[in-house]
């Protein structure tokens, strides 16, 4: 599988940096950008340099590579993810305001007719991001808010942070066991 993965300087840089792990335990390609406030974010709330998840990624592209194969709707993915997403990225992909690769590539993802992922990362919201989330789903995107579920009973926040992920992975159809899905009240619970 070829996914394109892009981090935005949203708080919760930890969905994309473990959506990258994952992905790559699972052999998939991944084309990866990070956004300058990303890069910022990730040395903030990880203490790790971006670098270190550029040089992991099949192939790293700055956001201002607007020439990257990624930029075409001819280079064959089989999806995008954008994790987090920032509300400004959001704003970007539900109004075709492809002023960066991040952009420009969701873009050419929603125009191909294949999967785009938006793991957005803000509350509250506003109608104007609700109105771009509407739009983007509209347009073919899924919107798959960082809201985890408590039913798996989650030890830390990484099985939080594991449990969107699954969710993300489950909607490219990728197989995972990173949470238990939902088979309904058991007795005796």
């Amino acid at each position: 599988m070829r996914v394109i993965l892009a981090i935005t300087g949203a708080s919760g840089v930890v969905y994309g940096v473990t959506l990258l792990t994952e992905l790559l335990k699972r052999e998939c390609e991944v084309y990866l950008i990070i956004s300058e406030h990303a890069k910022k974010v990730i040395a903030h709330e990880l203490d790790i340099d971006w670098r270190s998840l550029a040089g992991r990624a099949t192939r790293y592209y700055e956001e201002d590579d607007m020439a990257a194969p990624i930029a075409s709707g001819s280079f064959p993915v089989d999806g995008m993810v954008i994790a987090p997403c920032s509300l400004k990225t959001l704003a970007a992909v539900a109004n075709g305001f492809s002023h960066n690769l991040i952009a420009r590539a969701a873009e050419c993802t929603l125009k191909e007719r294949r999967k785009l992922i938006l793991v957005v990362r803000e509350t509250p919201l506003s109608t104007i991001s609700l109105w771009n989330m509407l739009k983007v789903s509209m347009a073919g995107g899924i919107i798959l808010p960082a809201s985890p579920a408590f039913y798996h009973k989650p030890n830390d926040v990484c099985d939080l942070v594991n449990y969107v992920v699954g969710k993300v992975l489950s909607c490219l159809g990728v197989e995972h066991d990173l949470f238990r899905p939902w088979n309904g009240f058991l007795r005796n619970e």
